[in-house]
């Protein structure tokens, strides 16, 4: 423009760099074209003109939560004719969304918060279906319990058989604790829901003080995120993810998801998180300075419930039948619930354990039987071994139920139940469990029937002869006497 002072159009507007038509437009209007106001009127007909005031903002008003697919499903239901399909409904969901912009209520918003050394650790958790995690060959259903250190990122993760109980909260929380050896300010986890579903109100109550007294052993505050806010608890559930997908990975890399007992399968996990805390090292150092000191034994983290042993050879817990030694029927037994195990005490004396069983939803009683415990008694009485309510699982290898069910197929009944318990009972008496399955598999294949006094004899050490004469060496006396002087 200042050019156009002194020189032409078609000058002012080479030295500006635009055409002499762009320049023609310029002189005919000087304002700038970033400060015009472009007058756009609507091109086409407003599609909810005369029902967005009647019909649309009175439902909005009384509720702003109302979806978009309702409102077109109520213009629908008013104005058929002129709403026969849903060619409006971006519009419509336009118009309500921008609405709610201006008119609609207040939202959250998320707070970002700076990390604190040894402040709050989160916990959390995550099931880990998806992972397809086999142990021999069978599916495994559980879950990972994650541990997370706010500042730092150290996590601690353990593999959970049941769900998310207060056993299987304290008891990881607690090895996550030993593991990173101190304590932090703060304990946050969710609002664990999971773990008092289907609870009495005093029930949750006991849980809730009990969880209370747990974390103020180790001098920690519990807090809570708010129900539904998962960010409240982010640090750890972001983790929830990336552990997930990291597991993963390894799997891909170890080549097979399928592991050999649930024992491997937790040392793998334990071996790559372990991997994972070492990226975190400076942070953690850093976070360990702050830590408060370990209290100075661990404190209670499982759920006791007192049972008697009754006459059918066993104990009730949570609905599932564990045996017991027989000796014990009639008394009363302590007994420690552990997410994956229970352990059994009469007074202050351990007298059972067994791996922990989940009862099922259709009904069906759950049985943990070790077949040492009953062995005896069925010894004296083989018949009863047919129709026992827990027979098969008196089966301490899959090799065992195989050769029942040839002996079934073979011999009488009497006659299959006799050499069925005798098979049971070499095996307890001798200590030969995994051996004499071995035979058996290999009488099979042989097409033999098992018989356990043919088998005996095979499992009999070979005999050793000893050497007749052994030339014993006697020592002088005078060696003892040089003995004492030394000593002197």
């Amino acid at each position: 423009m200042t050019d156009r002072n002194t020189h032409s159009q078609r000058t002012a507007a080479a030295r500006a760099g635009f055409s002499e038509r762009s320049a023609r437009r310029f002189d005919a209007d000087p304002i700038l074209p970033s400060q015009r106001r472009p007058n756009r009127g609507r091109t086409v007909t407003d599609p909810l003109e005369g029902v967005w005031d009647d019909l649309i903002l009175p439902v909005l008003d009384r509720d702003a939560s109302v979806q978009a697919i309702t409102l077109l499903r109520y213009l629908q239901a008013h104005h058929p004719a002129r709403f026969p399909d849903d060619r409006v409904k971006r519009t419509l969901e336009r118009r309500v969304r921008a609405w709610r912009a201006i008119h609609g209520p207040q939202k959250d918003i998320i707070f970002r918060q700076t990390p604190e050394p040894g402040y709050m650790c989160q916990s959390d958790f995550t099931d880990a279906t998806k992972l397809a995690i086999t142990i021999d060959g069978a599916a495994f259903t559980h879950r990972l319990y994650h541990f997370v250190l706010v500042y730092s990122r150290w996590e601690h993760v353990g593999v959970v058989l049941g769900g998310e109980s207060f056993t299987a909260l304290a008891e990881n929380l607690q090895n996550a604790l030993w593991s990173l050896g101190g304590v932090p300010q703060n304990c946050r986890t969710d609002s664990l829901s999971a773990a008092f579903r289907n609870l009495t109100k005093a029930e949750s109550e006991d849980i809730t003080k009990r969880y209370e007294a747990f974390t103020e052993y180790y001098g920690m505050q519990a807090s809570r995120n708010n129900r539904g806010e998962a960010h409240e608890n982010g640090a750890v559930e972001s983790h929830n993810g990336h552990l997930k997908v990291a597991i993963q990975q390894a799997l891909i890399l170890r080549g097979s998801c399928d592991f050999k007992t649930v024992a491997a399968y937790r040392q793998f996990v334990d071996e790559l998180v372990a991997r994972r805390n070492k990226r975190r090292g400076e942070a953690f150092k850093v976070e360990l300075a702050q830590l408060n000191p370990l209290p100075p034994r661990r404190t209670t983290d499982f759920t006791e419930v007192v049972t008697p042993v009754t006459r059918t050879g066993g104990f009730l817990v949570h609905q599932v039948f564990y045996s017991a030694p027989s000796r014990l029927i009639g008394q009363r037994l302590r007994v420690h619930v552990y997410d994956d195990r229970i352990e059994a005490y009469l007074g202050s004396t351990h007298v059972v354990s067994h791996p922990r069983k989940r009862c099922r939803k259709d009904g069906v009683r759950v049985h943990e039987i070790n077949y040492h415990h009953v062995i005896q008694a069925l010894k004296r009485k083989p018949q009863a071994f047919a129709n026992s309510v827990y027979r098969d699982s008196l089966f301490p290898r899959s090799e065992y139920a195989q050769t029942w069910v040839l002996l079934q197929d073979a011999l009488s009944r009497r006659e299959a139940c006799r050499q069925m318990v005798d098979l049971l009972f070499l095996a307890h008496e001798e200590a030969v469990e995994v051996e004499l399955a071995n035979l058996m598999t290999q009488d099979i294949k042989e097409g033999r029937l098992p018989d356990a006094k043919r088998l005996k004899a095979l499992l009999r050490p070979k005999g050793q002869s000893l050497p007749k004469d052994i030339a014993v060496a006697q020592p002088a006396l005078s060696c003892f006497d040089a003995l004492l002087g030394a000593s002197a």
